[in-house]
Formats: structure tokens, sequence, C-alpha cells
């Protein structure tokens, strides 16, 4: 039994537990917050859990061997960095990190101390992920992409009020890109490896990190356009545009319909593909896997994708972002 402890008490991370809890590998044992009541009020619901208001009383607690970080995307790495010094795993709910030297140095930590680092994008863990990944063809054959995942967020009221949200603040690492960009970008490069070339066309808000905007990734013959952003909804779906036909998906965030307009059978074929109702079962079980078989080459062959996708990403955004001119107070301490 995996015995989990969190950072951070917002609806994800009760997502998170109650999807943990699901997979039957894991046990909530501890809750952190700067406050108690906030603390108590998370753990009541999950039955015998210890509390701390301190990181470490916290990470000092010896039953307890993984954390899941769920605080403003500025503090994830200094948490992280904290719970793999004490030994501990970390899942660190997506953006992982700021930057990639964030990036790097939590890798080569966990390494160093033989513990896990697990990033939670979630989508490429489901099953339907993988059954898109087996469809596709070979690269020759694509011929271009677009993806789109835009959510009006509700703390975009409070900017429109002149207030600067976490989820909103170059102070904590936030903005569109971060929060939601990060989908299909991991989408984008699972399938399809690193771009050749990039850009971003970003629109800034009044805090000055990014709204919305659409990003274009260049492969060799045939290209990647994104479409995301917090401040408009979007219902569009996803596309994959073949040589003989058109993928179509009706997310890139989760994968629950897929289905193949075939050009050439004028057919449409559709994809068995389902979702599970709490949408980070798949997640927690995939990293339950490599937790509690720490010596299996195969599952150490995966993790290490995991790792490097998981970089690869934080590349891509860090380059992005320094394209559309967007700086966050982590990209000064490098």
């Amino acid at each position: 039994m995996i015995h989990l402890g969190i950072i951070g008490t917002g609806w994800i991370t009760h997502q998170f537990v109650e999807a943990a809890h699901e997979t039957k590998k894991y046990r909530l044992v501890a809750v952190y917050s700067r406050r108690l009541e906030t603390a108590q009020e998370f753990g009541e619901r999950y039955g015998d859990v210890e509390y701390a208001i301190d990181l470490d009383t916290f990470f000092g607690l010896a039953h307890m061997d993984t954390v899941y970080i769920a605080s403003p995307n500025s503090l994830h790495y200094e948490q992280a960095k904290q719970a793999i010094l004490a030994g501990k795993n970390v899942i660190v709910e997506k953006p992982a990190f700021s930057t990639p030297t964030e990036m790097d140095e939590i890798i080569e930590l966990a390494n160093e101390k033989r513990v896990f680092f697990f990033e939670a994008a979630r989508n490429i863990h489901e099953e339907s992920y993988r059954k898109i990944a087996d469809f596709l063809p070979v690269k020759d054959r694509i011929i271009g992409a677009n993806f789109t995942y835009m959510k009006y967020s509700s703390r975009y009221d409070a900017v429109l009020a002149g207030k600067e949200p976490n989820i909103f603040s170059p102070h904590f690492s936030g903005g569109a890109l971060m929060d939601l960009g990060i989908y299909p970008l991991y989408a984008a490069l699972g399938w399809f490896g690193m771009p050749e070339s990039m850009h971003y066309f970003a629109r800034k808000i009044a805090t000055e990190v990014d709204g919305i905007g659409t990003i274009v990734l260049r492969y060799d013959g045939f290209d990647v356009t994104i479409q995301q952003g917090k401040n408009a909804d979007s219902f569009l779906p996803s596309e994959i545009y073949l040589d003989n036909g058109t993928l179509v998906m009706n997310g890139i965030n989760a994968f629950d319909k897929a289905a193949f307009h075939d050009r050439e059978q004028k057919e449409i074929k559709k994809l068995e593909i389902t979702a599970k109702e709490n949408p980070m079962v798949e997640e927690a079980a995939d990293f339950a896997k490599v937790i509690e078989n720490p010596t299996d080459p195969k599952l150490g062959d995966i993790y290490q994708e995991w790792v490097e996708l998981s970089r690869n990403v934080n590349k891509v955004i860090y380059h992005l972002r320094q394209d559309a001119g967007i700086v966050f107070d982590a990209d000064k301490k490098d």
C-alpha cells in the first residue's frame, strides 16, 4: 500500500485522492496546509489522517512515502525538492515546474535519491490516448493537426475586477499556456515527438500573462496548430489530418470519443474508446505500478519515457513563453 500525503487542498486534490483510493493501491495518511482548519476540513472525509501546518513536520512523517503536490505552480519546485530530500516519491500536478533548470534539477535529484518523480499530466495515461497512438500511421502519412482546449476560468472575473489570482499571476507562474496549453502539448509531443521549431502568438491580459493564444509546432512535413485559452470557451473538436482522411476527437485534455473519417473508403470508423468517470484513475494506477515495482525493467523504461516527455514539454513551454515575452519570477532565478 502506498502511503500518500498531499500538499494543496483544492478540488483537484480531492479528485486525485479519490482516484488513488479507487485503485486500491493508496491510502491517504497526511495532509499539509498552512492552516490546521483547512487541513482538517480536507481530510475529514478520508478517515484516520495526520495533519501538519509546517513542511518540516510534514516531510518528517516516516510512514508517508509519496507526496502529491498541487500547490500554486511557483511553489512546486521547492516543495518537490524538500520531499525528495526527505526520501519521498513525488507526484507533481501539471505544470510540474516553471523552468527547464528546475525540471532538470528535480529529475537529477530524484535519480540520486532513488525515488520517483511523476508529472500528473493525466491525458497521456488514459487507455484512449494509447489507442489513438496505436491507430496513427507513420509520420510521413500525417499532413497536419489542429488541437483545441479553451475553457473560461471563473477566476478571470477577478482579473477583470483588477485583481491578480494565482492562476493568472506571473509571480505564481500562471497563465493559459501553463494551465490548459500543457494538455495539447503533451498529446502532440507524445504522439509526434519534439518539433523542429515552434511559435506562440499569445494575447496577454492585464496581469502580463497569456489569457489566450495560438501555438504552431512545425514538424518535418506537417504542422500542429494549438488553440488554447482561459478567457473564452471553445466547443471545437481536435483533429489529425492524414493523407487518406481525418481523425476527429471530441477533446484533447481527455479522450472519450474518436472517429476516423476515411476519405478513400467513404466511411466513418469509430475507435473503441471510453473514459473513466474520474479522469485521474488511470494516471494514479500507472504511478502505483512503478512505485510498487521499482526493479521491473519494463516499467523502468516506461517511467523514463514519462520523465523525458515531461522534460521535453517543459522545454517547449519555456521556449513558447520566451517567444511570447511572458516572464515569471522563477525565470529571474536562473
